[in-house]
């Protein structure tokens, strides 16, 4: 595989930035430099806010039906590709090639998913009060979106807010990310192939928060996605809201797992740890704060501690790779510094801890114990290959702990007690919770969090909505 050099897509063109500025791309299994991406300037931010409004208006009176037919000509498209294009995301992410293969796989349901859904943003009859009126609700395209993505996963989260935008009728520019080109030019090229017209789908790269600032405030924007760091958001969400933009925010998490002592520890320790070193543990989803009742604190530790040690770690080019390189060279030390920070404070490092060796991004999948709650590592998120796991005596202790923070992405919980389970339901707050099992991002149910960790979902029949405004019209006869 040779990894291509990317340009923006900017009114049915690739083409360079106007300026000619381009920046680097780099290998994170070795650190040198792969390729390049043009990086956007204002002259090439115009032009893209130039093509997504004079196309909005026949987008938009496009038939749901048509949209969607296309929409799926683009899914077909990126799984006959996913071979190729899974390779380039391996190059530029580090992610092992069959978790890149499968992120392109699913990026294809979502489309297929949200093309459905094209052709059911239902309005309403309601009725009225007085004979001869008629009171109708009218769902129509809010109007061209601005749309913001990290590099964790560069299909997975540029494929939700396109096909969302799509399916509404809405046009949209993508400010995909610098770090990881490629793959999501190769997704977009899927759609610009299956006939989506010119103008309606933008891609650009550049300085994140050159891009925003500018996009953001923008007259012609009426709606703006983003997902990335809670801080990043609440500054988004912010300027959005000066401006009176409908705002979606997908932020981070700090996942909390409940360990009960009447759990399928075995089936726990198996999801769980392949859960958590998915993408070296670079998730917003990842489990983190493990606690774990007193009774199987000991075998589930120990059966997380073989799992984490069986892991294979090395570059995506070698078959036998379980995880890859972190993303970039940032996230060495800041995992480095948390884990010095909670052994400080008097945790227990059980394995990993360390960089592996000094060519790319590597690092050992770790285990923490008896990390006390004002570590780090407890409240913010480490974003790596890192767990935590602690102990608790009463089931009040685990709850009290999982519910302390202020983010709300994302929990799960091992039990077999119906009346624990009613209780996981009822009372811990996270937009996402899974029990006995790993059961979030799918295409049909809802992605999103509470809280710190963001508003609105990108998944599931709700989150077309956030694309779509109503309108009533009442008449006489």
């Amino acid at each position: 595989m040779t990894y291509p050099d990317t340009n923006l897509f900017i009114d049915g063109h690739w083409r360079p930035a106007l300026s000619g500025e381009r920046l680097p791309v780099l290998d994170p299994a070795t650190g040198a430099e792969i390729g390049s991406v043009a990086k956007a300037g204002r002259a090439d931010l115009d032009a893209a806010l130039a093509a997504a409004e004079a196309s909005f208006a026949a987008w938009k009176k496009t038939s749901p039906l048509l949209r969607a037919q296309t929409m799926r000509k683009a899914a077909d498209l990126l799984r006959a590709r996913a071979d190729e294009i899974a390779a380039m995301m391996s190059a530029e992410q580090g992610k092992p090639l069959p978790q890149a293969k499968g992120e392109t796989l699913a990026g294809a349901d979502i489309i297929d998913w949200f093309a459905e859904e094209a052709r059911r943003t239902y309005g309403q009859v309601i009725p009225a009060r007085v004979p001869g009126v008629t009171q109708l609700t009218v769902k129509e395209a809010i109007g061209p979106v601005a749309a913001f993505t990290p590099w964790n996963f560069p299909i997975n989260q540029v494929v939700r807010k396109v096909s969302l935008a799509l399916a509404a009728g809405c046009t949209i520019i993508i400010k995909a990310p610098e770090e990881t080109p490629a793959s999501p030019a190769a997704l977009i090229r899927c759609f610009a192939e299956a006939g989506i017209p010119a103008g309606v789908l933008n891609l650009v790269y550049g300085d994140p928060a050159e891009i925003s600032a500018y996009l953001i405030p923008h007259p012609v924007i009426q709606k703006i996605s983003f997902t990335g760091s809670t801080a990043i958001g609440k500054r988004l969400a912010a300027l959005a809201g000066q401006h009176m933009k409908r705002a979606t925010m997908e932020l981070g998490g700090h996942a909390p797992v409940l360990i009960f002592d009447d759990a399928d520890v075995d089936a726990a320790v198996a999801a769980l740890a392949g859960s958590k070193f998915r993408n070296a543990g670079q998730v917003c989803i990842s489990p983190t704060r493990f606690l774990v009742q007193e009774p199987v604190a000991e075998r589930f530790t120990e059966g997380f501690l073989a799992m984490a040690r069986a892991v294979r770690v090395g570059p995506w080019s070698q078959a036998s790779s379980d995880m890859g390189p972190l993303a970039n060279a940032r996230r060495i030390p800041a995992l480095e510094r948390m884990i010095e920070d909670a052994l400080a404070k008097g945790g227990q490092l059980r394995c990993g801890g360390r960089r592996i060796g000094n060519e790319g991004w590597f690092f050992e999948p770790t285990v923490l114990t008896d990390v006390p709650p004002d570590a780090e590592i407890m409240n913010e998120e480490p974003f790596g290959p890192v767990v935590v796991i602690n102990r608790f005596r009463e089931d009040d202790e685990a709850f009290s702990e999982a519910n302390r923070l202020p983010y709300g992405l994302a929990a799960y919980a091992w039990s077999r007690s119906s009346a624990r389970v009613q209780r996981l339901q009822d009372e811990i707050r996270a937009g996402m919770l899974t029990i006995n099992h790993i059961g979030l991002s799918l295409p049909e149910v809802p992605f999103g969090g509470i809280g710190d960790s963001g508003v609105g979902t990108e998944g599931g029949s709700e989150a077309i909505e956030a694309y779509l405004q109503t309108r009533f019209v009442t008449r006489l006869g």
